[in-house]
């Protein structure tokens, strides 16, 4: 239908139109004259373009967080953490839809937690409903539908965030029971005190523009009480340890930080809900910060190891991204470009903080974002400038973003810890011994990533050596076996010589292994 079509048609409907359809208990909504009308009028179609590619890009982030995450683990993990990351696709999407978006966005309780009956499974977000009361501060100009469609990506990727931090200590059913009740207890919680103008933390002046509280201080603490649930992972050696905590595919980091360096553009540059100058500073202050980070982590690993290198510059990278999400749409970029240059040493020095107490943070989420985020949410109060945003810096703004950044990191780590504890006792989280020596991609999931490791599987060789692929000559197989040792530590002064294991193996088989 013609855009005339559907405007007369919307006229003629006004009546009828007007005010939302409420479902479930209408007495319990506070101010039901509030909720904005029906009206295409309002609809503007170019922020409704850039919210539709914005909602795209996040989509986009949670695949290349899993490829990220894949290339930073060992090889025999790889089908696992993908998984992890994948599965909040389906698990986070069907409880944000189902009453995730009305405990985040709905009608507040006491300033707590959202109605559930606002929007269950969408409704009550008509096709000319625009976003705003009780969802936004004021009525936008973007459908309200596609705000939650937003809104879910959020929701879901950060969860999986979380996945890192436990890496081998995991089973894919508690962690489907961790997805859905983290996502209620921890996130809908932030979300609706922190972005809904009903929540308490937004209306004592707390602000977040892109998830520095919500999304990264929520997900990095929660990653440590996670870390703090599970303990540490064990290995039958050092050698094991090592090829555990080696990333066994860097062109995999590189992929995957290029693809949510891509989704961030998105990430951050539409949580404005608008396609004007503040989403302007926000993707251009992202992308400053981004580059500042990368920029100074690699002069510390410089320094701390005598080489720079090509994961440090992704991990730089998404520590100036992650650092700069509460900010980006309140700064200036000199001010953005200061965050980053800051987000590089510091989150390397939470990381070396981290090694220095032996907490078993596979992936560093919590020194990543956990750190970053509570660093950028404070920085916030003494960098805002009134004239981007409507907010200005000041002490108490300062002291206000300090508060919050403490309170969220104290409850998610808490509830966190608690969470686990509860699942736990329902069925066991870690997963024993036999799954551990088999591999989790085996036990867990009955898949390798690589064809070769499927070989050294059927064959009985562990996963630790590497097979280089030697034709036949006549009856007898020639196969050349290189033990896999990794590469050395951060502060290791050589890499230890690779070992050459040539042995002959009888095959009936024809043409090359």
């Amino acid at each position: 239908r013609s855009e005339t079509q559907l405007a007369l048609q919307c006229v003629e409907r006004k009546s009828d139109m007007s005010k939302p359809t409420y479902l479930g208990f209408p007495d319990s909504l506070d101010h039901p004259e509030r909720w904005p009308p029906n009206d295409c009028s309002l609809i503007d179609s170019g922020d409704t373009a850039w919210m539709l590619v914005s909602t795209a890009l996040v989509f986009f982030m949670t695949p290349g967080l899993a490829f990220f995450y894949a290339g930073l683990i060992h090889r025999r993990s790889v089908i696992t953490i993908m998984m992890q990351c994948f599965i909040s696709l389906g698990i986070v999407s069907c409880l944000w839809f189902l009453i995730g978006f009305s405990l985040a966005f709905g009608e507040t309780s006491r300033n707590i937690i959202g109605n559930p009956s606002s929007y269950p499974l969408f409704l009550n977000l008509d096709l000319c409903t625009p976003v705003g009361y009780p969802m936004w501060p004021a009525t936008g100009t973007i459908p309200a539908i596609i705000f939650a469609g937003y809104q879910m990506l959020f929701a879901v990727i950060t969860p999986a965030v979380i996945a890192g931090a436990f890496a081998d200590r995991f089973r894919f059913g508690p962690f489907l029971l961790f997805l859905a009740l983290w996502s209620l207890l921890v996130y809908c919680p932030f979300a609706h005190w922190v972005w809904s103008p009903n929540g308490y933390l937004f209306q004592w002046g707390v602000r977040d523009f892109a998830g520095g509280i919500v999304v990264h201080i929520a997900a990095g603490w929660s990653a440590l009480g996670s870390v703090l649930f599970t303990g540490s992972r064990h290995f039958d050696s050092e050698h094991d340890r090592l090829i555990a905590n080696t990333p066994h595919n860097r062109t995999f980091v590189a992929l995957g930080v290029g693809i949510l360096w891509f989704g961030w553009c998105g990430f951050n540059g539409a949580a404005g809900g608008e396609s004007n100058g503040v989403a302007a500073y926000a993707l251009t202050n992202s992308c400053i910060s981004a580059g500042a980070g990368m920029l100074t982590w690699l002069a510390v690993e410089q320094h701390h190891t005598g080489k720079p290198s090509l994961v440090g510059a992704c991990i730089g990278l998404v520590c100036g991204l992650a650092t700069v999400g509460c900010s980006a749409g309140y700064i200036r970029p000199w001010a953005a470009f200061l965050v980053g240059s800051v987000a590089g040493p510091w989150c390397y020095a939470a990381i070396e903080l981290r090694k220095a107490f032996k907490l078993d943070d596979a992936l560093d989420v919590w020194g990543v974002h956990g750190a970053g985020g509570l660093l950028g949410s404070t920085l916030l109060g003494c960098l805002a400038d009134e004239g981007i945003n409507g907010m200005g810096r000041s002490g108490a703004f300062f002291g206000k973003q300090l508060c919050a950044s403490v309170w969220t990191a104290f409850y998610s780590c808490a509830m966190t810890y608690l969470i686990l504890t509860l699942i736990n006792l329902v069925t066991p989280i870690i997963p024993t011994k036999d799954q551990l020596r088999a591999g989790l991609d085996v036990s867990l999931h009955n898949e390798l990533a690589y064809d070769e490791d499927a070989v050294k599987h059927a064959r009985g060789l562990p996963s630790s050596v590497e097979c280089a692929p030697a034709c036949k000559d006549g009856a007898l197989e020639v196969i050349q076996v290189k033990a896999d040792v990794g590469h050395p530590a951060a502060d290791a002064a050589a890499p230890p010589p690779a070992t050459m294991i040539v042995f002959q193996q009888t095959t009936p088989q024809t043409g090359c292994a």
